[in-house]
């Protein structure tokens, strides 16, 4: 399948609905969905992402490129028997979730993003823009740097995830203000990140420890995804100006730092008038951080359901 053997953690029986996940993360993260859905009579299947978890790792940096993670859904979609599915998306997944919207139209009943909106490519490679607006201190292009966070996040990797997952949520602000991710100059990413005594209330010990198994083998393959920002934008030039066409949701937090990028606000405010094919007005959640689907199951859930029975 498109080169890769994907692990996937699957339920329930109907119309097929692919949940993608983000960074850093697993299939895990939606293990709060595939109850409810499959419960509304869906067929719901999440894969660990090339170089996460259980699934495989390539070695080569450009086998991460949106095509081939395209690719990746394609396949998975095919290998399961079906010839179209309803798919979503959160950070990362998002991306994936909706450039196969874009690209393949023909095998998406629907597409739904969490936290990142729908592509609109812009006119300058994301890496060397980001580059110039934050004097090279923005996380990507921290990230870009061959091996720096590679062992930054792998020398405790429990540690990291405890301080990703708790710095991002919701509950991290008591005055709800989002900052730029950007990292000081000879400072790591997780230096400015606290090591809280107490998880928040909606991530457990347990997902913790789920998390700390799928990154076992370390954060390389996840981190190449972003070493890639550029490529795409050059991949992705045949469909610039493009929008996705078939039925379209997007659900963001408030508090959530993606959706306060530079320029991605005027870009949801937009998105109505922008995308015809959007279901209803983004949906925003008052209080929620960055992840999504685990901090706010039940209104996501419900907003999923809702989306996926109006085509189903």
């Amino acid at each position: 399948m498109n080169g890769v053997r994907l692990h996937i953690a699957e339920q329930g029986d109907g119309p097929l609905v692919v949940l993608l996940h983000g960074f850093p993360e697993s299939w895990h993260s939606w293990h709060r969905q595939f109850g409810p859905l499959t419960e509304a009579g869906f067929r719901v299947v999440a894969p660990d992402q090339r170089g996460y978890g259980r699934s495989d790792r390539p070695d080569d940096v450009d086998a991460y490129s949106i095509l081939h993670l395209v690719g990746d859904v394609v396949g998975l979609i095919q290998a399961l028997g079906e010839e179209k599915a309803y798919v979503v998306g959160h950070d990362w997944g998002a991306p994936v979730a909706w450039h196969t919207a874009l690209l393949r139209p023909d095998m998406v009943l629907g597409v739904a993003g969490l936290s990142v909106p729908p592509p609109f490519r812009g006119t300058q490679p994301p890496l060397a823009a980001m580059d110039k607006r934050f004097g090279g201190r923005f996380y990507w292009n921290y990230f870009n740097r061959t091996g720096v966070a590679d062992a930054e996040f792998a020398r405790d990797v429990r540690t990291t995830l405890r301080k990703f997952f708790s710095s991002a949520s919701g509950s991290a602000s008591e005055t709800g203000e989002v900052k730029q991710p950007l990292i000081e100059p000879g400072q790591g990413w997780l230096a400015s990140m606290p090591d809280p005594e107490v998880l928040p209330e909606w991530f457990t010990e347990d997902d913790l420890d789920a998390l700390t198994e799928s990154f076992s083998e370390g954060f390389t393959g996840a981190l190449n995804w972003y070493r890639n920002l550029d490529r795409n934008w050059e991949l992705t030039a045949p469909w610039h100006g493009a929008v996705v066409s078939r039925p379209a949701l997007y659900i963001y937090g408030d508090r959530d730092l993606v959706p306060a990028f530079p320029g991605t606000p005027e870009l949801i405010e937009r998105l109505p008038a922008l995308m015809p094919s959007l279901w209803r007005e983004p949906l925003k959640l008052p209080g929620c951080g960055h992840w999504t689907q685990q901090e706010r199951p039940d209104e996501v859930n419900a907003a999923l359901i809702e989306f996926l029975r109006a085509g189903a």
